[in-house]
């Protein structure tokens, strides 16, 4: 997204205008994302097949709902500092860093898998910004990245939570564990080695 040169708006907001334009380009980059991220989960709100239809067209519906908060949250803040919420569909679908959804898939467990990784990208980024906001010297968006990382994390694990029933497969663990042998080190003594 292309940095702004200055603050459309004038402020009396005490954090310095530098901070307010680089904490601005942040928000905007992570609106382009929630923008393209809601869209996402109505994508797959719409277009899940398959025997968990109703539950499933539920839950993205849900992650829609809460996304468009998180999309309020950003846009309010860079308002606040004196910007303009780059919000519309044009503009996030030129600058989302998020992952394209596949169009062409209908089962519960295809849309899952898309819209977890959606989530997955999505929360990494809000994460970064969390430190970047902060590291600018702006902790009230630090603590909003903050706030939509917590709940992007809640409905990542509402969504993954149906295509998981054990944390690591029986063979899996038993793969782990094979590779993993006890030996003896050349002065004796003992020690683990990974193969």
């Amino acid at each position: 997204m292309k940095p702004m040169a200055e603050l459309p708006y004038e402020t009396s907001n005490d954090l310095p205008e530098g901070v307010r334009t680089q904490v601005i380009d942040l928000l905007n980059q992570r609106l382009a994302d929630a923008i393209d991220l809601g869209t996402q989960a109505k994508q797959a709100h719409w277009n899940v097949k398959g025997p968990h239809f109703i539950a499933l067209h539920h839950l993205f519906d849900d992650v829609h709902g809460a996304v468009e908060a998180y999309v309020d949250l950003l846009a309010e803040r860079i308002v606040q500092l004196g910007g303009i919420a780059a919000g519309t569909t044009r503009i996030a679908a030129q600058h989302s860093m998020l992952p394209e959804y596949p169009h062409a898939i209908a089962s519960g467990a295809e849309h899952i898998n898309a819209l977890a990784k959606t989530l997955a990208e999505f929360g990494g980024h809000v994460r970064r910004a969390i430190g970047e906001t902060a590291d600018c010297g702006d902790q009230d968006s630090a603590d909003i990245c903050t706030e939509i990382s917590r709940g992007v994390d809640k409905w990542l694990w509402f969504v993954e939570a149906h295509v998981q029933s054990r944390s690591r497969s029986p063979a899996r663990l038993t793969m782990e564990r094979t590779k993993t042998a006890t030996h003896r080190t050349p002065r004796g003594t003992a020690g683990l080695v990974t193969r």
